[in-house]
């Protein structure tokens, strides 16, 4: 009797969890497709909006009036979600996307109330292919955003490659398709010009890892802080170990809070030599250094990498967000140089 009660109990478990699973994908794909609904449903009032607006009904100085008369009349009508920023939004999707077949069923409306809040078309596609690609919470896409993530990674590259950036989104294939520079860590906490220590930096990056995994980008897996190695008669540490699950690598990380020297290039060079022999298995592509720090001389670290045969990357990081208008402006003259090549 007990064996056949606890195979009852098994089955009725076994039930629970057959009957949650289809609820489950139930509302997520209930979920999409209001999503979706919503999405298009918008676009069309935006172009509504913008062909009353073009056919001569109201003046271009009227513009905010009929969105402050629209918004009063269909909130009376059908309540909220249409007062006067959402309308402009609505009327901006249909600006930015005028053939809704491009639009992804995969975003939420406030994703694109997010993306849209960026006026250039290369950035806005950039961040629409990155939340297909990642999955982004608004949140993260929010985080991703704010420490403009687009201009970082376009700033290393020419134009073709900025062009292909902002069709497919970031596509990781080689070492260097992981580096950023600088990377932006302030969600530590640690303010610009407060003293703090190295250990200080790392146990903060470690007390905020999700963040960190998303600043760093896809693929990396943490896998442990002050990794031992035994080299000879003495014992060095490395601050942050990771895996790189697309590159097929470990990725050593060590920070610094103030300006790199060449000496901490060499350290990071013998720790690659060291994961290349001790560490790696069957498989596995050699391993690549971060020496992350505060300031960085690029003439000195040019000549303290120069000639490595490991992979080897000095970037810095802020504890702050960068300049939005300096970014975009330095991304504007780079695009312009290739133009005038």
């Amino acid at each position: 009797m007990k064996d056949l009660a606890n195979q009852n109990n098994a089955a009725y478990t076994s039930l629970i969890a057959s009957i949650g699973t289809l609820i489950n994908e139930a509302r997520k794909r209930i979920a999409t497709s209001v999503n979706t609904e919503m999405v298009q449903t918008y676009w069309h009032v935006g172009r509504y909006i913008v062909e009353y607006q073009q056919g001569g009904k109201e003046r271009a100085g009227y513009g905010d009036e009929l969105l402050k008369r629209l918004s009063k009349d269909l909130t009376m009508k059908y309540g909220e979600g249409f007062n006067r920023n959402n309308l402009q939004y609505m009327r901006r999707l249909y600006l930015t996307f005028p053939n809704c077949t491009t639009l992804s069923c995969n975003l939420s409306w406030s994703h694109y109330q997010e993306i849209l809040k960026a006026e250039d078309s290369l950035e806005i596609n950039f961040y629409v292919k990155e939340c297909e690609n990642e999955n982004w919470s608004v949140r993260e896409l929010k985080r991703q955003m704010k420490s403009m993530l687009f201009h970082r990674i376009a700033l290393s590259k020419d134009k073709k490659q900025v062009l292909e950036l902002a069709k497919q989104g970031q596509q990781i294939q080689t070492p260097e398709d992981i580096l950023k520079d600088p990377y932006v860590l302030e969600f530590t906490g640690i303010p610009q010009k407060e003293v703090y220590l190295e250990s200080d930096l790392e146990n903060a990056l470690i007390s905020h890892l999700e963040n960190f995994l998303l600043e760093l980008g896809k693929g990396f897996a943490f896998i442990k802080r002050q990794y031992k190695m035994q080299i000879g008669t003495r014992t060095f540490k490395v601050d942050l170990v990771f895996y790189h699950h697309i590159l097929k690598c470990f990725v050593l990380i060590d920070l610094k809070r103030g300006e790199i020297e060449h000496n901490d290039i060499g350290q990071m060079n013998m720790y690659l030599n060291y994961f290349k022999n001790e560490e790696c298995s069957e498989g596995d592509n050699p391993p690549i250094g971060i020496v992350l720090g505060a300031y960085k001389d690029k003439l000195l670290m040019e000549y303290a990498t120069q000639g490595l045969e490991n992979t080897l990357f000095v970037s810095k990081y802020q504890l702050y967000l960068p300049n939005r208008e300096q970014l975009q402006n330095e991304l504007e003259i780079l695009l312009e140089k290739e133009e005038n090549k």
